[in-house]
């Protein structure tokens, strides 16, 4: 843990606590140990001193649940106090898995249900403490970011609904448009990449990867990601391509323009790795196409790495495009609910994120710059570096 001692020089904002909705307790499990880990390992001068009250505990987690009536209506409880506390919510608007009873009849959990109960937690908070923070990894309603016809901004709406409501920073991964923090200029966005732990989980499963630009290529699925993809390849100093979409603009199907078919721009992929990076797979249709293009045109492994995983339409079509040697391994981060079918699948891998945001949440506790824990680049290259003289990662 001495990787995330960096805030020993600040004072905690107030006494930390992370209010974690049922969506997202196993991932807040994860988290509370690397920060009881972390504060416990540092060195605290007065200790004793009023600033560093509650500032080392056994648990971080606060005791938070949202019951609901026969009706299917709910409401938030704390069952401790928070008088004073920076709080941290964390919900998983994507954990499809809960149920509750309404009617007589059993209703999974909606990204509109997540988000309700999240708003609740925030308005049971907000009177007493210090400070409240929101953790939405997953943004809510985050493809719903621009107008195109008479169409609700969604995603906008319920960034300024957060922050009318006291909301101080909010924090997300990978947004799909991470320019809809423009809808709430004044207030704290924070949003995360996990190109280091993509990186790190493709290296640990595979040690016979030659990262140059002759053995080596990260392809970017579509325009969106771009940035994503040349970020990654500028790090590793390889070559980098894109797909682009051609839709059918003239029909819309599943609320979306069909793709018709992905045009590859780039240098030669025969022989080579490539790592496809993209901010999620929702049915994965377009990812696995992807991926056959790059195998049709002789590419040696292939990586696919995506922040969420989502896999709408289930995994069958991901099961006969590995039987089929479409690509090698599927990387999704924890930030998201992942069922147990697709933990189990031989070829999928997790990019843990726990520890990110444990130095995250610390972070800005003590109200110190993020500006080093936004930015990996030097340690996806000491990384590699660790990878080409053997070292365990």
């Amino acid at each position: 843990m001495s990787d995330l001692i960096t805030n020993d020089i600040t004072l905690p904002v107030a006494p930390l606590k992370i209010a974690a909705m049922e969506s997202c307790t196993e991932l807040a499990r994860q988290i509370d140990k690397y920060l009881v880990e972390l504060r416990n390992d540092r060195s605290v001068h007065n200790h004793s001193s009023i600033e560093f009250k509650g500032y080392k505990c056994d648990s971080y987690l606060l005791k938070c649940k949202c019951p609901r009536f026969g009706s299917g209506e709910a409401k938030g409880m704390i069952l401790e106090s928070v008088r004073g506390d920076d709080i941290f919510v964390m919900t998983d608007v994507g954990n499809y898995s809960l149920t509750y009873n309404m009617g007589g009849f059993e209703n999974h959990m909606s990204p509109d249900d997540h988000y309700q109960d999240m708003k609740r937690i925030i308005a049971t908070a907000m009177n007493s403490a210090k400070r409240v923070n929101v953790i939405m990894p997953f943004m809510y309603e985050g493809r719903q970011h621009k107008r195109t016809k008479r169409e609700s901004l969604d995603c906008a709406l319920a960034l300024q609904e957060l922050t009318a409501m006291g909301v101080s920073n909010i924090i997300t991964f990978d947004a799909h448009d991470p320019r809809v923090a423009n809808a709430i200029p004044l207030n704290g966005f924070d949003n995360y990449m996990p190109p280091y732990q993509f990186m790190r989980a493709v290296l640990k499963v595979d040690k016979n990867l030659q990262i140059d630009n002759e053995h080596f290529m990260v392809v970017s699925p579509d325009e969106g990601g771009m940035n994503r993809a040349v970020y990654f390849a500028n790090v590793l100093g390889v070559d980098m391509g894109m797909f682009y979409k051609r839709r059918d603009y003239s029909t819309i199907v599943n609320g979306k323009n069909p793709i018709v078919a992905h045009e590859f721009l780039g240098t030669n992929v025969e022989g080579k790795d490539v790592i496809i990076v993209d901010d999620m797979i929702s049915s994965g249709e377009s990812m696995l196409d992807v991926a056959k293009k790059l195998k049709d045109r002789k590419a040696n492994k292939v990586f696919i790495c995506t922040t969420f995983g989502l896999f709408t339409d289930g995994l069958a079509k991901f099961d006969e495009y590995y039987e089929k040697g479409y690509f090698d391994y599927v990387i999704t981060t924890n930030l998201t609910y992942r069922s147990f079918e697709l933990r189990n699948r031989c070829y999928y891998l997790e990019a843990d994120m726990s520890k990110f945001l444990a130095l995250i949440i610390d972070t800005i506790n003590h109200d110190y710059t993020t500006e080093n824990v936004m930015s990996p680049t030097e340690k996806i290259k000491a990384i590699v570096a660790k990878y080409y003289e053997g070292k365990a990662i």
